[in-house]
């Protein structure tokens, strides 16, 4: 869709009938996907082929849950952030509740959610394939949800008292303001999030958890077959085929998205360079894309501007029932989180004093290599992403390059380099960082990436006149803008690197395994042997520091971060 104001390309048939072919292969393939995981479920008949022509097919099925999961995201964490900066109240219980939910491992849901959801669909595959879409969503939609929730606490308030002056409030003004000035986090963050979902893909396509194997078609599951056959080639099949994957969907769809998004850049001067995509240029040279921005796209968006259109008016609900509704909401959640922490503590009581300590001192060996993990992490990716985030020109080349590399899931190395650790004799209690570092640098790089991007063009140019450089630039202009996205960037990969301890904390190669001593090696041992007692001991100690460290930490950041390097036009 093109910027308002914009030079109209001529239209070209053949794009037409490319964009028409494209949109009908599209549906044929999904409904062609879909129809698989709907089918009967038979656990002795999910067997996994290693055949490289099965991998197309199971490309897509991947594909789909992948997609599905990134919209329950994009859905959960316009919702999400928009309760809890419309409020103190909000605030204060949403946001740490979010700290909690972030350090929930992904095998902790898995725990839970397959049962449930497959107690929900008996007999059919149904079940597995919402409980892979879950867990694929809890490994995308907290990075979305912290990375947007800061970006709409940090809108200049001159934006906002315009806003109130033009008569915007409620959904309008977060739709026209709110969803409009986090468009590029949103966007960048997203997909950050669609490649650590790649992350877990393994984790959640082949669930080993209460003494249930499930395998799903995917390449996720693939890959872990290829892991316990130790089939090397088969293994390569699999990483070639994902970076076809990565690459066709980062030129398809997250190139056009990013171009498309720099018009809500807040700037008073256009910057030198743009991002541009050719998937977005032939969409403005098609008419069925003119088409449909005139009959659908540029109404909507009017009717968002100037106003709802005339209608009866609404009974509004008295201030007491909207306080007793509130209240008895607030109510059933109190019930709700009391019942389950009366049932954890319950199961609890089935472990001794040293089943109950020694986690604890897990999870402190845990919190250092996930503080070294992060550290060495953002030592390389703060000046890249600074890089490549002021250098659009470069960033053409490099956003590829950097998405294959994030979205490649890192846990595909682990077995070739355990097979190093031992040749070489070295210890996963120190290997594991590196493991760690894999999958969690990317956080920091894309929020980085974000941030220096969103760098307003006509403070660049002062910055020019003024000849600041070296140090002074970073001091003075850099490091201040992209400060709220970095603070983002942290939180998120420390929440990813204790997610990842999971699997870096435990990596095993035809049958020889490794493991280190920290929290994530614990709650996967527990998770393999349907300890439940051990498992939600191991959570609750996990989100315990996870939160520990926000509040301590990452929260005093984050006000700083809107109260001193907040954008003010």
């Amino acid at each position: 869709m093109p910027a308002y104001g914009q030079v109209r390309k001529k239209t070209v048939w053949w794009v037409d009938a490319a964009l028409l072919a494209g949109v009908l292969g599209l549906l044929y393939g999904i409904v062609q996907v879909g129809k698989g995981m709907v089918e009967p479920y038979a656990p002795q008949s999910m067997t996994v082929s290693l055949d490289p022509s099965a991998l197309p097919y199971y490309a897509g099925r991947s594909l789909m849950r992948m997609f599905v999961a990134l919209g329950a995201s994009v859905v959960f964490t316009v919702l999400y952030a928009r309760l809890a900066s419309r409020s103190r109240l909000g605030e204060r219980i949403l946001i740490p509740l979010l700290d909690i939910l972030q350090s929930v491992p992904v095998l902790g849901f898995l725990s839970v959610t397959v049962v449930g959801f497959m107690a929900l669909f008996p007999g059919s595959l149904l079940g597995p394939e919402l409980a892979s879409i879950f867990a694929i969503f809890t490994g995308q939609v907290w990075n979305m949800t912290f990375g947007f929730y800061q970006s709409i606490t940090g809108v200049p308030k001159e934006l906002r008292e315009a806003s109130r002056l033009y008569g915007l409030g409620g959904v309008r003004r977060f739709f026209v303001l709110d969803l409009a000035y986090g468009a590029v986090p949103l966007v960048w963050n997203s997909m950050m999030s669609f490649g650590g979902g790649w992350f877990f893909l393994a984790v959640s396509e082949s669930i080993t958890v209460m003494h249930r194997d499930i395998r799903l078609p995917g390449i996720g599951s693939y890959m872990a077959a290829a892991m316990d056959a130790g089939d090397v080639r088969a293994l390569l099949y699999a990483m070639v085929t994902m970076v076809i994957v990565i690459i066709v969907v980062d030129q398809l769809f997250w190139r056009p998205l990013v171009a498309w998004a720099q018009r809500f850049k807040v700037e008073q001067t256009a910057g030198p360079d743009l991002p541009t995509s050719w998937m977005l240029t032939l969409l403005r040279r098609s008419h069925i894309a003119e088409w449909a921005r005139r009959v659908f796209f540029e109404p909507a968006w009017l009717w968002m501007i100037a106003g709802r259109p005339p209608r009866a008016p609404r009974m509004r609900m008295p201030s007491v029932a909207k306080k007793v509704v509130s209240a008895v909401i607030w109510a059933a959640v109190f019930v709700v989180a009391v019942y389950w922490i009366i049932r954890g503590g319950l199961m609890l009581r089935e472990l001794g004093w040293r089943e109950l300590f020694f986690p604890v001192l897990y999870g402190v060996l845990t919190l250092l290599r996930v503080a070294a993990a992060v550290l060495l992490g953002a030592l390389w990716t703060i000046p890249v992403g600074v890089w490549i985030g002021t250098h659009p020109k470069w960033s053409r080349v490099a956003q590829p390059v950097v998405l294959v590399a994030a979205s490649f899931p890192a846990n595909m190395f682990f077995p070739l380099i355990t097979a190093a650790f031992l040749s070489l004799h070295v210890s996963l209690e120190w290997g594991s960082v590196a493991l760690m570092m894999l999958g969690t640098q990317w956080y920091i790089l894309f929020n980085v990436i974000a941030g220096a991007s969103a760098i307003p063009g006509d403070l660049r140019e002062a910055s020019d006149l003024m000849r600041l450089g070296g140090w002074r630039r970073w001091r003075l202009l850099i490091l201040p803008v992209i400060f709220p996205s970095l603070v983002t960037g942290l939180v998120t990969a420390a929440g990813g690197a204790w997610n990842a301890s999971i699997v870096a904390e435990v990596v095993s190669w035809k049958g020889t395994q490794l493991a280190a001593t920290g929290l994530g090696a614990y709650i996967t041992r527990a998770t393999t042997n349907g300890d439940w007692p051990a498992i939600v001991w191991g959570i609750v100690v996990m989100a315990a520091f996870v939160v520990a460290v926000n509040r301590l930490l990452w929260r005093r950041l984050y006000r700083l971060a809107e109260n001193r390097y907040r954008l003010e036009v």
